[in-house]
């Protein structure tokens, strides 16, 4: 017979899952700046000039894997303070995933930065004026379609093509998760606009967060309907 007045165990109580749940995302905050510090470094090197777009492109490549990593560890994340291994959850993910990542993430970024070099130089191009709008649509799309790939290639084991494809379905199957993925890039670039550079640094394991809170229709109906 159980005890009515004995205290409950550690970890099973509110304020412990809520501490759990800080320290989890403190950590995943932690080493997704560490993994990222080889970009990073460079990057705060670098003279804001658009001839020096492609470099910034380069120096953006580290945090495609990271990203990837970090939704994994969010992703399944634990409320047991007692039982917990974020930084395990987050190196797991990066070793893992980190191949599936960057296949989606280098072609994205190498699209991403012909649009950013041509809008920088659309004078010089001598192309009509609704390029300029095309390119700003396309460039609205990949951004979209390579964080849904993102969450995609990070909590399951699909072939390359196959995350390219379910990225592109959901964008119109799902548009509930394509307009919250939406507004965690806008608060992201809004930070980095309005702040500065280093708040969306700051925020990242949160923004992160909301990203895979948003992505979980998706990712359920990727479960139940493309995985045995």
């Amino acid at each position: 017979m159980t005890d009515v007045g004995a205290p409950r165990q550690l970890g099973d109580g509110p304020l412990s899952r809520a501490a759990a749940h800080v320290y989890t995302v403190l950590v995943v905050g932690l080493f997704l700046v560490l993994a990222t510090l080889p970009g990073l470094v460079p990057l705060a090197l670098l003279d804001r000039d658009v001839s020096n777009l492609p470099l910034v492109a380069l120096c953006a490549v580290p945090l495609g894997p990271a990203l990837s990593a970090a939704i994994y560890a969010l992703h399944h994340r634990r409320n047991d303070i007692t039982d917990l291994a974020p930084a395990a959850a987050f190196v797991r993910g990066y070793r893992v995933n980190a191949r599936g990542a960057l296949a989606v993430w280098v072609p994205a970024l190498a699209w991403l930065t012909v649009v950013a070099v041509t809008l920088a130089n659309f004078t010089a191009a001598g192309v009509p004026g609704w390029w300029a709008v095309l390119l700003v649509v396309i460039a609205v799309a990949v951004t979209l379609w390579v964080v849904l790939a993102l969450v995609v290639t990070s909590l399951f084991s699909f072939r390359a093509r196959d995350v390219a494809r379910l990225a592109a379905y959901f964008l119109g199957a799902a548009p509930g998760v394509t307009v919250g993925v939406a507004c965690v890039l806008v608060v992201t670039v809004g930070a980095t606009v309005l702040l500065s550079e280093v708040v969306p640094l700051l925020l990242a394991p949160l923004l992160v967060l909301a990203l895979v809170r948003v992505c979980a229709p998706m990712t359920g109906r990727i479960r139940a309907e493309f995985t045995a």
